[in-house]
């Protein structure tokens, strides 16, 4: 093989090697372009699990235990479906509720008119531990959308609030 073969086969190797990595460094670029668009994302921005004063479960009692969700972007969310649940099993579901971008809304454990900005669970006994706990959101199809942990929470994982 003459030299000359040698080199040409080496300058197509290097060729070839530069364009793989120009391939690969612009791939992710490309990919960025097409994203999908951000899902619209809904947290629990405050929990109040134990209400001020005395737990003597009267209405204006229950109704100061109470989980706080932010929709974070600028488009409506449709929560129809979606659960708030904690450790023990108390499930509250969303029934035919939209809440708007950049807003929030105050789920209260007692009695109460549901309002755009307050839903009501309608118990008449405290749903959060005062102690530990963890209030887990779920979107319709059951997937963990968020949680909110306190105390010496039993399940791990969480954000602490």
């Amino acid at each position: 093989m003459s030299s000359s073969t040698a080199t040409a086969r080496r300058l197509s190797a290097a060729a070839l090697a530069a364009a793989a990595i120009v391939g690969a460094v612009a791939l992710p670029a490309s990919a960025a372009d097409h994203a999908r668009p951000d899902r619209p994302k809904v947290e629990i921005s405050a929990v109040q699990y134990d209400s001020p004063g005395r737990d003597d479960r009267s209405r204006r009692s229950l109704n100061k235990e109470w989980v706080e969700l932010t929709n974070t972007t600028r488009r409506t969310v449709n929560l129809d479906g979606w659960t708030l649940k904690d450790e023990d099993g108390h499930t509250y579901t969303f029934n035919h509720y939209r809440l708007d971008g950049r807003a929030t809304v105050r789920i209260h454990t007692g009695e109460g008119r549901d309002t755009d900005s307050d839903l009501y669970m309608d118990r008449r006994n405290y749903v959060w531990d005062n102690y530990s706990d963890t209030a887990t959101l779920r979107n319709d199809h059951g997937r963990f959308i968020d949680d909110a942990s306190w105390g010496g929470h039993r399940h791990g994982g969480g954000r602490h609030h």
